[in-house]
Formats: structure tokens, sequence, C-alpha cells
């Protein structure tokens, strides 16, 4: 049985005598005041309807067999209206008596709870400035490596040279064809040795002039490392020459008695060019007029004529092939490379 016990101490003239005084726990005293009224328990379960084993664990002090202490309040009540004692410190007495044993309770049980805390868990993801710091660095610093793995590639790479339009020995209906392609953004793009202009996305698109049968176009794309490609496509141009601004000699002699033609005979300035080694691209203007623009391959000449002059450029001067009026001229220039404005006029001078 639960006791709780305490000392009191008297001071004596010849020294200390001590006194054990008890205090009886609440189950001792219920058991106490129904013993001294005679009553059975049977009989106090009757009258207050309480259920008689509720009774004994009051009596018991096992308050962990009772309900809740809400319900032990009002069995306290009734019990002391039966007995004739004040209720209220019947129930502050118990109030007491379980408040000291929760404490003891949780006394036991700190030690364990304190073993099942878990320690703290720091992730190692929380950002502090140092960090921040050495990731901005290490961003910089992959950026830079990437930039000049990049560029050292560029180095050694050829610029990329795709044409999209037209297909190399297709036949094209008519003077002219549009070329066009695609290559690097900061590339240079030349077709028969002329420069064309060339988007910021890297697309270029160029009409060049063809001459009637075979023509040979070159399309050459440089990086600003030096580096590059080249691509040559051949067409078939179908289309019937004119005889009066450019004929070969049988159609001249065949439409001179045609009235109101103009032969190439009849002209003032006649040219005929041919190129040795081949293709070559060519470009002509007769009385300030563009007659052609496209290719001259080997084997092939080609006659113009004007009534006051014929301007000539090529991308190859040394290997363009000149007669003026008949006789044999040499060639554009001595280098090799491309020359413009090449002029022959009517007083038969090269300028």
């Amino acid at each position: 049985m639960l006791s709780i016990f305490y000392y009191v101490f008297q001071t004596m003239t010849n020294g200390f005598t001590k006194r054990k005084v008890g205090t009886l726990t609440l189950g001792e005293k219920l058991k106490k005041l129904r013993s001294d009224k005679r009553i059975a328990l049977n009989e106090i379960s009757r009258v207050t309807k309480i259920r008689l084993e509720y009774l004994q664990c009051l009596e018991d002090g096992k308050y962990d067999e009772l309900p809740a202490d809400v319900y032990v309040r009002g069995f306290l009540k009734s019990y002391g209206d039966f007995l004739g004692v004040d209720e209220s410190s019947l129930v502050k007495l118990f109030e007491k008596e379980t408040g000291i044993k929760k404490n003891l309770e949780k006394g036991k049980n700190f030690g364990k709870e304190n073993s099942k805390i878990k320690p703290l868990d720091i992730s190692i993801f929380i950002f502090t400035p140092k960090k921040i710091v050495l990731s901005i660095l290490a961003i910089l610093f992959v950026g830079v490596f990437f930039y000049l793995y990049r560029e050292a590639g560029s180095l050694s790479d050829t610029p990329r040279l795709i044409i999209l339009s037209p297909e190399s020995n297709s036949e094209i209906d008519g003077k002219s064809v549009f070329v066009e392609g695609k290559t690097d953004k900061d590339a240079r793009v030349f077709i028969n040795d002329q420069l064309v202009l060339v988007s910021d996305e890297g697309k270029f698109r160029e009409n060049i002039t063809l001459q009637s049968g075979i023509n040979i176009i070159h399309i050459k794309a440089i990086n600003k490392f030096k580096k590059e490609i080249s691509e040559s496509i051949t067409l078939q141009a179908k289309y019937e020459e004119e005889t009066t601004e450019f004929a070969t000699e049988e159609n001249a002699n065949e439409n001179s008695s045609d009235q109101g033609v103009l032969n190439y005979s009849d002209k003032a300035v006649q040219v005929e060019l041919s190129v040795d080694p081949g293709p070559v691209w060519v470009s002509v203007e007769t009385d300030g007029n563009l007659v052609f623009s496209g290719t001259i391959i080997f084997g092939v000449i080609q006659k113009f004529s004007a009534n006051d002059k014929i301007v000539v450029n090529s991308g190859q001067a040394n290997a363009t092939h000149v007669k003026l009026n008949g006789e044999d001229n040499g060639t554009l220039g001595k280098e090799k490379g491309s020359i413009k404005g090449v002029v022959f006029a009517k007083e038969d001078e090269k300028q």
C-alpha cells in the first residue's frame, strides 16, 4: 500500500527527538471512512450506481484501471455524498496523487526518450555566402572552358556548306537559277569567286545567269580561321540564245539577210571569250546592260558585241582569253585571281 511519510523535527533542550507522522492516501482514506461507518463496498456500489470494480480500484490506488479522470471525479463526488464528507477534498487528493505519479513516470522515461532523439540532420545543401561565391566561380570557369574548347575546335574544323538548291546534274529551263544554301553564320560564301551576302542565320541565296548548255557553278565557304570548303554543281540549261546581243558566228551569218536584226558583225565592238584552264566565272555587260553572268567551261567560245563598249569581269584573269574584233588580245590579266571592269570600247582600246 502506497504511503507518504515525512519527518518533523522538534528541538529539545537535551537534543532532537524524531517523530514519524503518516498521511493517508486517497484509497486508504476512503477505506477508513467506509470501515468507520461499517458500510460494505457492495452497498456503496448499489446506492451510487458505481461499478464495484471501480470502487475497488479507488481504494487500492489502481488509477490506471479506472476510466478517464472526468469520470473518476464524478465517482468521488458520489462517494463523498454517500459518506457525508467534503467531496472536493477527495477530488483534490486524487489530482495530487495522479500528478505525483505522472511526474515519477516522466522522470523514468526521460532517459529513454533522450536515447530515441535523432541527431539533427543538417543538409549539406544549405547555401552560405562562401558556397554561393564558389558556385559562381565554378560556373564562370566551366563557361570559359567551354568557350575556349569550342574556339579551339573551330581552328581545325572547316565550315559547313549545305547546298539546298539546285541539285547537281539537273536541267534548268531558263537563263538563270537561284543558288540557295546554308553555312556557318560567321563564314563568307563565294559563288564562282564572287562574294555573296550571308544572313545572320548563315543562309545565302544568289541568282546566277546560265549559258545555254552545260554550266558548272563553284560554291566556296571560308570561316574566320581561313578554313574553307567548296562544292561544285553541274547544270544543263535549255533555252534559245538571242542573235542580237549574244550569238555565234554561224547564226550571225544566217541572220545577216533578215531585215531589222542586229548581227554580230554589225556591231562596232566584238569580243570573243574562252577559258584555259576552265571553268571560270565571267560576267559581261554590253552598252550598260548585263547580258551574261555564269561559268564558261574549257573548249566553249562565247561571243559578244556592242555599239559602244563591252565590260568584262572574270574570276580568273590569267585563264580568260580574249579576241577583240577578231584579233587575239591575250588574257585579261597576268596574275591569278579575279579581275573587274575590263572595258573594250569602239576605239579598240583595252582599259
